[in-house]
């Protein structure tokens, strides 16, 4: 067993990295030599850091109770929901599945936040204000309770900082690199071979579609234009970004330009969230100047501007996850060149690797049951619910088979959260997740888990 166990992490150890700072490693700077302003930064990290594990705790509470209920008592739905969502008509376990999502989402917001504001980042505060909002409305209207494990922290923090919010600022890395990254020949090049690819492959969908008697404009011929076109679009994404994040921090200490850095003002924060923007930046460009490719399918119909916002959400989020791993492995490595292979590693893993294994253990079972077909995985309710819902998370960690399962039930079934499925062993009905709610939550959360590993890194370094 401890064989086994030491073969698994140097296989993790080879693909993230030697380097990566252990716990021991990770020597805070004390308190008494930060300034004012620093150490108010960090206190208030800390308390949406808290905000954040008082939300999981929370989260994986309702889930442990849902799961409860579902094999036990399905009375216990109806006292959770009488808890936690006292005012939405909806049924007692769709109740606790949405409330659980909305527990973790508040989770993963938490957690960027607390990361940004050591950063000083100024649309750090208007996010904080959106989620204050909508969390108190949330409370108010739908008698959301866990709304105040978010909404308290966040107002804390607030009152913290409103004595100096002259603090947040835009920041100096991000505009420094988005200068850079434009000016020169590379940038509107990329676009332009990323748009003349998007635009190749539109134009061959369209006319592998087209009867050779002539056209007929259908929704069926839009819809499948706007698939193919927003399928292009994740590969193409996927391909481009680790590469414009790996090269972060490498490429500064390729060119000697690291130690120069330490000796500024530019907090470790500031520098890898510049990076990132900067880089997401660039990515946001990118998909905003293929929205008028998207469009043509509006010219054939069958397509909502919903679903172009719901395609937009998933790419952004998928985007900017892959940017934070090549960030991460850009902090703990030397050369681009090992940054940029792991990145890409862990790309495949998640484009190739988890599909595959996904259809090897659970047989297609949460795909089954939206496209309405009987999963025959087995005669016991439990078992056969079970592997639906490790079927949608599994789903829900590749970019292109949440894409295509949200927008499904978004067309087909008119859902864009949540939607019943009829189980085919005993013809009972369970609420089941749009793949995109659980995308989000989960890849937030770990693009802001890897860049506080990158914060720490550099921090050890600078030590």
């Amino acid at each position: 067993m401890r064989e086994f166990i030491d073969t698994i992490r140097n296989i993790i150890a080879g693909i993230f990295g030697t380097n990566i700072p252990t716990e021991e490693n990770w020597r805070n700077i004390p308190e008494e030599a930060l300034t004012p302003r620093e150490l108010l930064l960090r206190r208030a990290s800390r308390i949406m850091l808290l905000g954040a594990i008082l939300n999981l705790i929370a989260g994986v509470i309702v889930i442990m109770l849902g799961i409860s209920a579902g094999t036990n008592d399905s009375s216990l739905f109806t006292s959770v929901r009488g808890i936690l969502l006292t005012n939405y008509v909806i049924s007692d376990d769709t109740a606790v599945l949405l409330v659980g999502a909305g527990i973790l989402g508040n989770m993963a917001i938490l957690l960027i936040l607390s990361v940004v504001i050591i950063a000083q980042e100024f649309w750090m505060i208007l996010v904080a204000i959106a989620l204050t909002i909508v969390n108190v409305i949330a409370f108010f209207t739908f008698g959301f309770l866990p709304a105040a494990l978010t909404a308290i922290p966040l107002v804390a923090v607030g009152i913290m900082t409103l004595s100096d919010i002259r603090a947040f600022r835009s920041n100096p890395v991000t505009l420094k690199e988005l200068r850079g990254r434009m000016r020169g020949v590379r940038g509107f090049a990329i676009i332009t071979i990323f748009l003349s690819l998007m635009s190749f492959f539109t134009i061959l969908l369209y006319l592998l579609q087209v009867p050779q008697g002539g056209v007929v404009v259908t929704g069926e011929l839009g819809r499948l234009l706007f698939i193919g076109i927003l399928f292009i679009e994740l590969m193409l994404i996927i391909f481009i970004v680790p590469a414009l994040t790996a090269g972060a921090i490498t490429s500064e200490r390729e060119r000697k330009t690291y130690d120069l850095l330490q000796t500024t003002l530019i907090t470790k924060a500031s520098f890898v969230v510049g990076k990132m923007e900067s880089a997401l930046g660039y990515i946001m460009l990118l998909l905003l100047s293929a929205i008028p490719l998207q469009s043509i399918a509006f010219l054939f119909g069958g397509v909502s501007e919903s679903e172009l916002i719901l395609a937009l959400v998933v790419l952004a989020v998928s985007a900017i996850t892959l940017g934070a791993f090549g960030m991460f492995f850009s902090s703990v490595t030397d050369r681009t060149l090992s940054a940029t292979v792991r990145a890409y590693t862990v790309a495949m893993i998640i484009t190739i690797g988890v599909p595959i294994g996904a259809f090897i253990f659970f047989n297609g079972a949460y795909a089954n049951v939206i496209s309405n077909v009987a999963t025959n995985i087995s005669t016991n309710p439990v078992t056969e619910a079970t592997y639906i819902y490790l079927d949608m998370i599994a789903t829900s960690l590749n970019p292109i088979t949440a894409t295509i399962y949200s927008q499904q039930m978004l067309i087909d079934h008119q859902q864009l959260l949540v939607m019943r499925v009829t189980l085919s062993s005993n013809g009972t009905s369970i609420p089941v997740l749009s793949p995109w709610v659980l995308l989000t939550i989960t890849y937030l959360s770990v693009t802001a888990l890897l860049v506080m590993l990158s914060v720490r890194r550099m921090e050890r370094q600078g030590e």
